[in-house]
């Protein structure tokens, strides 16, 4: 009778053990970014804006998804074609290379992060050097060279092509699965209504723009989706390897 008490006894203590951290994983708020690298808006928004949640914590309270495909598309031979060329194609495969193989945000955003603001700079030649910078090896070449890459950058492509409503442009913003459409740049306050658990400190930030939310609003600067895969914008991808 002892044996089957403390038996149940350990049992009680190892829910109280499982259900907090249980809890906590449950209230982040999940968060997907659909871009592509050589978009002007695109980078904008990492380098100037999506970065703010690293810098004011709200980083801790979702899991946060970044998806490099955007206006590309599958060719019916297997390859892919990209807005801006096969330079956006191959840094758009390099980047789902380097959150593959370094799969914290945290490392892999420091990459991203720093390509994004060379293409801003008109720079994005030079993206290989990000990988010393933010202090990554640069196996992500070899999952490149190796056709690996290409294999991660297609399901990327199934998956953006299944979004509903369809995607319309990028940068494509989802809050818990929710398009926030022309309001993307409204991204923070979208996470700290969404957010179920004790707000951050940096919410009360942003509390004031919810006000908006839901209004009417301008359509911001972005790349669309229907510029027509017959511009001379859109090159097919010729893998090479770097």
């Amino acid at each position: 009778m002892g044996f089957r008490k403390l038996l149940t006894f350990f049992f009680f203590l190892l829910l109280l053990l499982i259900i907090p951290s249980y809890c906590n994983a449950s209230e982040k708020v999940s968060v997907a970014l659909y871009y592509e690298t050589l978009c002007p808006y695109c980078a904008d928004f990492i380098v100037n804006h999506l970065v703010k949640l690293f810098q004011n914590g709200l980083i801790s309270i979702i899991n946060l998804r970044l998806v490099p495909w955007g206006n590309a598309w599958l060719n019916s031979d297997g390859s892919f074609s990209c807005q801006h060329g096969s330079d956006e194609c191959l840094l758009n495969t390099i980047e789902a290379c380097t959150m593959s193989i370094y799969p914290d945000v945290n490392r892999h955003f420091a990459f991203i992060h720093c390509v994004e603001r060379l293409s801003l700079q008109g720079r994005h030649s030079a993206w290989a050097n990000c990988f010393e910078m933010s202090r990554l090896g640069t196996t992500p070449i070899d999952c490149y060279n190796s056709g690996n890459g290409n294999v991660i950058e297609g399901k990327y492509g199934r998956e953006t092509a299944q979004i509903k409503p369809p995607l319309r442009f990028v940068p494509w913003v989802l809050v818990n699965n929710q398009p926030l459409q022309e309001d993307y740049e409204n991204f923070m306050a979208y996470i700290c209504k969404a957010y179920k658990g004790k707000p951050p400190e940096a919410c009360r930030s942003v509390r004031f723009t919810t006000e908006s939310m839901g209004k009417e609003k301008p359509v911001p600067q972005v790349c669309r989706a229907s510029e027509g895969r017959n511009s001379s914008h859109y090159q097919k991808h010729q893998h090479r390897k770097v």
